[in-house]
């Protein structure tokens, strides 16, 4: 036997035994895309895979084959994304709205292969993932304008859903009309409340009446569906395209920093153990005594927690009381986080961990 041939029948060996080694991986592939699945998370994770091509990179040390064994790896995971955006094309992903609105933007980027569902407000796309009938749900909970969304707090609070991934989306605000239509010929203009508020100045100058409507995407739809070259809608532009409007003119909203945050709710907490590039968000109450509140911030910050957010929100259900929403850098599942949680539960008459996430994503 020559030397060619000899190296051929070990290079058949070897695609035999990478064969059955790429089938094993798959299969583990399918178990990570199964665990994203039941817990909200999105197909794609790009600071895991920098992290895999570093650490494996690191196994070739002949610095030839290194360069060709990155692409291998890339290659190794780009496969590896298809398969999962194959198999979470079942997913289903509740928003409040309809096609167009802002949660629907967000909800296609960051789960772009799923069946996406929508609802009339925000405790119905809520109660759709505590009933089963969707998988995870996507729901803003702050505007970098407008603040929190009381009433997705106040689920999270109330409710028993987790969060395990939170997105920021940047927010334009566009002023659309009908086919034909000028800024002159516009007399009322339609959107959401915050989205009225986000381009108040702008309303302001021009005198144009202010009509509500339940989100930006409707509003769209009734000024397309109305006829009337005097109605405008605030949205996105998307939206325009989606109803046959005309963007009589971009980017009306007062500031230039406009972002929501959205956060991905579903029936169970990821769990990680790592506290690198970490947030999390815990909910409580303090018990109706002398420095209760004080001793609760103390207790968050001897064990090394960075508070990002602190707010009260009144509770529905007792007078002139109040709960507590927190978020901080750091991962509350790490044994530090649990002997925080322990001395906290000391202090505090209601205490849950929200969610552990990568810090927040922006989303493209």
């Amino acid at each position: 036997m020559d030397e060619l041939q000899e190296a051929r029948l070990q290079i058949n060996a070897i695609d035999k035994e990478m064969a059955a080694l790429f089938v094993k991986r798959m299969r583990a592939v399918e178990q990570v895309s199964a665990y994203k699945q039941a817990h909200g998370l999105p197909v794609l994770d790009a600071a895991r895979e920098v992290e895999v091509v570093r650490r494996n990179a690191a196994l070739v040390e002949d610095t030839t084959l290194q360069e060709y064994y990155v692409n291998f790896l890339r290659h190794n995971m780009q496969l590896s994304s298809q398969y999962q955006h194959r198999m979470q094309a079942g997913v289903t992903v509740a928003y409040s709205g309809v096609e167009g609105a802002f949660a629907h933007i967000a909800s296609k980027k960051i789960f772009p292969d799923a069946t996406l569902c929508a609802y009339g407000d925000f405790r119905a796309a809520y109660e759709a993932v505590v009933n089963g009938d969707c998988d995870c749900a996507v729901l803003p909970i702050e505007n970098s304008y407008a603040g929190e969304v009381s009433q997705v707090i106040d689920l999270l609070f109330r409710g028993t859903l987790f969060v395990n991934g939170v997105y920021e989306l940047e927010i334009t605000q566009n002023l659309l009309g009908l086919a034909g239509a000028t800024k002159k010929d516009i007399k009322t203009v339609i959107s959401h409340p915050q989205a009225l508020g986000q381009c108040a100045e702008y309303i302001r100058a021009h005198g144009f009446e202010r009509q509500e409507a339940e989100n930006t995407a409707r509003a769209a739809k009734q000024v397309a569906e109305s006829g009337d070259l005097s109605k405008a809608a605030i949205a996105s532009l998307d939206t325009a395209a989606l109803y046959g409007l005309e963007v009589l003119e971009k980017n009306i909203n007062e500031s230039s920093n406009n972002t929501t945050r959205f956060a991905v709710f579903s029936r169970a907490m990821a769990k990680s153990e790592s506290n690198k590039d970490k947030q999390s968000i815990l909910v409580f109450t303090v018990k109706n005594e002398s420095g209760a509140l004080a001793k609760a911030v103390h207790i968050i910050g001897q064990h090394g927690f960075n508070m990002r957010t602190l707010r009260s929100r009144p509770m529905k259900t007792l007078l002139w009381n109040y709960y507590f929403y927190v978020e901080t850098d750091g991962n509350l599942q790490t044994e530090e986080g649990k002997l925080m949680m322990q001395e906290l539960s000391e202090c505090c008459d209601r205490l849950r961990v929200v969610g552990t996430f990568d810090h927040e994503i922006l989303l493209k």
